[in-house]
């Protein structure tokens, strides 16, 4: 544990710290103040991450139970625990889709959240205002075609959130959710199993959320006085009204394509 002047410095953790909302999570909690550990399953990238900001790392999946024990043995104090790590898989119809990628996405949405969460609480109760922040999406409020099994994890995730916080109530653990919008991230690489084009269709024509403007929210709230608790924070890219709503307009002009604004294109988060 880092110490400067003889004062602990706070540890925040985060999951899935490999790559998007995750890695740019722990740029903005290093620059915050926070010793890092970045956990996910890709080392090397955690490593390379470490080095970079001068923090730790740790080989994490989310969805193996003595991944998760290892991981959390590391860490005697967790100020901050950032639940970054999550996936899509597909983009079927529910009643043709193929039911384990559901329980593959709910493993690490839904299950996976709860599996670091219940193994990182003692090291949280340790901590003098610890919190809890769980990305999760806009598809944990909302629906689309398509994202059946995907916004199903993502409403379990938000439900999970919500419990949390009343069965911690009275404790000083905060816990915050995010739920953003479209952005630039592995997301679509991931949700195609790494179809370039179908993963580019996703932010095309608009500019999406960038995963630094995500960790800037998450800074936000992990900063704010022990006695507030930033419930939920939802985040859209200025051109994303509801989860499946678009106004491509830079692709329609950059096309000669008359496009009313009030007339959205649709595309999934």
């Amino acid at each position: 544990m880092s110490t400067t002047n003889g004062t602990r410095r706070p540890t925040a953790f985060v999951t899935g710290a490999s790559s998007g909302i995750g890695m740019a999570t722990v740029r903005e909690l290093a620059a915050h103040g926070f010793e890092t550990v970045a956990g996910a399953r890709r080392l090397d990238r955690c490593s390379a991450l470490a080095a970079e900001v001068g923090g730790r790392a740790v080989e994490l999946d989310v969805t193996d139970e003595a991944s998760v024990e290892r991981a959390a043995s590391e860490i005697a104090v967790a100020d901050v625990l950032v639940h970054c790590a999550g996936m899509a898989i597909g983009m079927d119809a529910a009643l043709d889709s193929d039911e384990e990628a559901w329980r593959r996405m709910f493993d690490v949405n839904v299950v996976g959240v709860l599996r670091v969460t219940k193994r990182l609480l003692p090291a949280l109760r340790a901590a003098e205002a610890p919190h809890v922040v769980v990305v999760s999406s806009q598809g944990a409020l909302d629906v689309y075609p398509g994202g059946g099994g995907y916004t199903a994890s993502k409403h379990g995730v938000h439900a999970l959130v919500r419990t949390l916080r009343l069965e911690l109530l009275g404790e000083r653990v905060r816990i915050t959710e995010i739920a953003p919008g479209l952005v630039e991230t592995e997301f679509g690489l991931v949700c195609f199993d790494g179809d370039r084009d179908r993963a580019a269709d996703l932010t095309a024509g608009f500019a999406p959320l960038q995963p630094a403007d995500v960790a800037r929210a998450i800074g936000y709230a992990v900063t704010q006085p022990p006695h507030v608790n930033v419930e939920l924070l939802a985040i859209n890219p200025r051109a994303q009204a509801t989860v499946n709503a678009l106004a491509r307009e830079e692709a329609a002009a950059e096309a000669g394509v008359e496009r009313p604004a009030e007339r959205p294109q649709e595309a999934p988060r």
